[in-house]
């Protein structure tokens, strides 16, 4: 025969179904040390959102991605309350709840003993109380173990539900490759370099500034829209270099209808500027490439010349355009 506290544990699975929890709030009134297990299962899910909350809000400050809007952030919120209580509730989760069970199960069990004998409870604590470190389910390199299995977890989950992102590195470079080889051609760089910048400014196509209503700018080179910009904008957060210091602000920057287009004005702002002129025919030299870009006042992260060129010496990069060029769809070298 199904328990109270049985028809409870069965819709709590599940962040939408409210009746579920206060089931579990009443089945825990009537027999708490039953009820434990599940509850230390829910504190343990309330836990780890918060940590997926504080990871959200890490990856945001570096800027909004490629296609995010107002809904799919709403998604990304019941998705993260799902994917905590679906963690916390099959398996070992973080182990948190097991801890809770070991801890307070010993305690509710001395106090119902001290309740049957009419004892006060002032012994010492048995041997796997509260106060036995040992009785802890997990040392620090099994907890690393299993924030690690949660996070790669929560990692493929998100890649496979965000189909309209490019889905890694290699990705990106493929689909962006035609528009760089023009911008490339016209400011005498290689595919290389212009695609490293790109991939900076917007992590791989997952980041760039987008409009209120959730519309992408496809700004991939991160062009604020001076006086002189008569096209559409959009007003995002940044980060800016002040004497070294990182500084949040708010700034204006392009808006395009198409990765060709931001590919077109990026050239024409390199090729029509003379702060960027000597940034111009470095070929394939990245690292000449970005100190004249920087020396031009590009950006204002003094990191930015060495992260260009890490992007553009990295793996991922050559694997990529080595595939393009087997394929026969970018000219060797």
């Amino acid at each position: 025969m199904a328990t109270p506290l049985d028809s409870a544990l069965q819709n709590v699975g599940t962040w939408t179904q409210l009746s579920g929890f206060d089931a579990l709030r009443s089945a825990a009134r009537s027999d708490g040390a039953s009820a434990l297990p599940a509850v230390a299962r829910q504190f343990e899910s309330i836990f780890t959102q918060m940590m997926l909350k504080s990871m959200r809000e890490a990856n945001a400050s570096l800027g909004e991605a490629l296609g995010d809007s107002q809904a799919g952030q709403a998604w990304r919120d019941v998705f993260d309350q799902q994917l905590a209580l679906s963690l916390s509730g099959t398996g070992k989760g973080l182990g948190i709840a097991d801890m809770l069970v070991r801890q307070l199960g010993g305690k509710l069990q001395q106090a119902a003993a001290v309740d049957a004998s009419g004892g006060t409870g002032g012994g010492a604590a048995d041997e796997g109380d509260l106060g036995d470190p040992a009785a802890l389910p997990a040392n620090a390199d099994e907890f690393q173990r299993r924030l690690a299995a949660v996070i790669e977890s929560g990692r493929e989950v998100g890649r496979s539900a965000m189909k309209w992102l490019p889905q890694d590195a290699r990705e990106f470079v493929h689909a962006l490759a035609p528009y760089a080889q023009a911008a490339a051609k016209r400011l005498g760089l290689s595919v290389r370099t212009v695609l490293a910048q790109a991939a900076l400014e917007t992590q791989w196509g997952r980041h760039m500034p987008r409009a209120a209503d959730g519309s992408t700018s496809f700004n991939l080179f991160g062009i604020k829209a001076g006086g002189n910009w008569d096209g559409r904008k959009v007003s995002v957060p940044t980060v800016e270099y002040e004497d070294g210091v990182a500084v949040r602000k708010r700034a204006q920057f392009r808006a395009y209808d198409s990765p060709a287009q931001a590919f077109a004005d990026y050239a024409e702002l390199l090729a029509s500027n003379p702060r960027y002129a000597k940034a111009q025919g470095h070929g394939d030299d990245v690292h000449g490439f970005a100190r004249a870009l920087v020396a031009g006042g590009y950006a204002t992260d003094p990191a930015y010349a060495r992260k260009i060129a890490a992007i553009a010496d990295s793996e991922v990069m050559r694997d990529a355009l080595a595939s393009l060029k087997d394929a026969g769809q970018l000219p060797t070298d």
